[in-house]
């Protein structure tokens, strides 16, 4: 191991959490010593347009990417759910940290759940993947964007913008927001993305002897969950304009793998969804139960969906 690793992260308040846990980490089971590199991303810049229509989430991770291959930070910390299916030439994911609550999280203050919203009330997202989920659940509703960081949105629905807002369960717990959940929407009901409420660890792809000693900070069960998930997607070339959900939990000893994909011009479309279970026992075999699940979307009309993303 090195003398010393710096961590290259975005500077939200979730991100830096984020990197303060991996730090900790790293201090305690590695005897590392660790600094932080903040860094503001292009993601974090551009607020007043959808992400599909400025370069997607890797517009997130690229300011990042940069540190490590200048060598002013050796290894970055990421939401996985942000980080492209296909890295760049001469960077590697190397680990997966054990997950948190992936599920989506209804956040109102007026409203206990997305049942108790009146007739075209405001909901407010910036994800095409909620946007059609909740088209799917509740035609009636308006669907604004939300661009932001997590306190960004939060201040933007006490403001009255919103009737309710939608956000990832696991950054609002992270932060001890977790008393702002009014309910979290079940995995079969509100599909999350593929990585949600997953921590990734890159590092350039030369960086043997760190990637051998991140290694070890990898949760198995996570990482073989979040490998099918990620296959679907690379399979059938997700970005941020494709409104696809993947989502594989342990049940049983199976993994249970849950797809859904929505139409990206016409939200009020008719959802694509499947179901694959199987027991992988290594990086190959998840990736293959996420083509199985990809191909039993394709057999359902993917394709004229992905034609428009």
């Amino acid at each position: 191991m090195m003398e010393k690793i710096v961590i290259a992260t975005r500077e939200s308040r979730l991100a830096l959490w984020q990197a303060e846990h991996v730090k900790a980490l790293l201090e305690q089971r590695l005897g590392a010593t660790v600094e932080l590199l903040g860094m503001t991303t292009r993601g974090d810049q551009i607020l007043d347009r959808s992400l599909s229509k400025v370069g997607g989430k890797g517009l997130f991770v690229k300011e990042l990417e940069t540190a490590l291959e200048e060598d002013r930070a050796q290894l970055a910390v990421h939401s996985l759910k942000d980080v492209p299916m296909d890295l760049p030439e001469g960077f590697a994911l190397v680990a997966i940290l054990e997950r948190e609550d992936p599920r989506d999280a209804f956040v109102s203050n007026r409203y206990a759940s997305l049942d108790e919203l009146p007739q075209g009330a405001l909901v407010g997202t910036s994800s095409l993947r909620r946007v059609v989920q909740l088209k799917n659940l509740r035609p009636d509703l308006r669907i604004e964007p939300l661009r932001g960081n997590l306190d960004t949105r939060l201040r933007k629905l006490d403001e009255g913008g919103y009737d309710a807002i939608v956000l990832a369960a696991a950054g609002l717990k992270r932060l001890g927001l977790g008393q702002r959940i009014r309910a979290c929407f079940a995995p079969d009901q509100m599909i999350p993305c593929a990585g949600q409420g997953a921590l990734g660890l890159e590092v350039r792809a030369d960086a043997a002897a760190l990637a051998r000693a991140l290694s070890s900070l990898t949760d198995q069960p996570t990482w073989l969950a979040t490998q099918a998930e990620r296959a679907v997607s690379r399979s059938l070339g997700g970005s941020c304009s494709m409104p696809l959900a993947a989502h594989a939990q342990w049940l049983d000893g199976q993994l249970q793998l849950e797809v859904a994909l929505g139409h990206p011009e016409h939200p009020e479309r008719a959802l694509l969804k499947a179901r694959v279970q199987g027991q992988p026992a290594d990086e190959a075999a998840a990736r293959a139960l996420g083509l199985q699940a990809a191909d039993a979307l394709r057999v359902q009309g993917a394709e004229g969906y992905l034609h428009c993303a």
